[in-house]
């Protein structure tokens, strides 16, 4: 059983940064494709980017391509989400997710494993 664990959370005003982390004890980590999805309460949850284990090849979403970027660091076995230029509209729970398949999913359902999530706040 896979375990992730995010971190990296916490509240920024308007045009602020944060890094969220995804650790995992996983020793087949480096061939899971990882990928960064939020929810806020009543919705789906909403791909925001992913990292492929071959490439990598990455994915974002339109709303925040140009502003986050994703990492990982194989040796770590930790996967990023770099936040900048951070809206309001960016406030959600961001979990993150991984995926045996060697392709990005954007789609939940794609997805085998998952972490708690981690709370991020932008205030206007």
């Amino acid at each position: 059983q896979v375990q992730l664990v995010e971190s990296g959370g916490g509240k920024v005003p308007e045009g602020g940064s944060l890094r969220l982390s995804c650790v995992t004890s996983e020793l087949s980590f480096n061939i899971y494709t990882m990928g960064w999805f939020r929810q806020d309460p009543g919705k789906e949850r909403e791909f925001v980017a992913g990292i492929s284990w071959r490439g990598p090849i990455l994915r974002y979403a339109d709303n925040v391509l140009g502003r986050f970027t994703i990492s990982r660091d194989k040796a770590k076995m930790t996967a990023y989400l770099q936040m900048d230029n951070l809206k309001p509209e960016d406030t959600s729970v961001y979990f993150c997710a991984a995926d045996r398949a060697a392709a990005v999913n954007t789609d939940e359902a794609g997805y085998d494993y998952w972490g708690e999530g981690t709370l991020v706040t932008v205030s206007s």
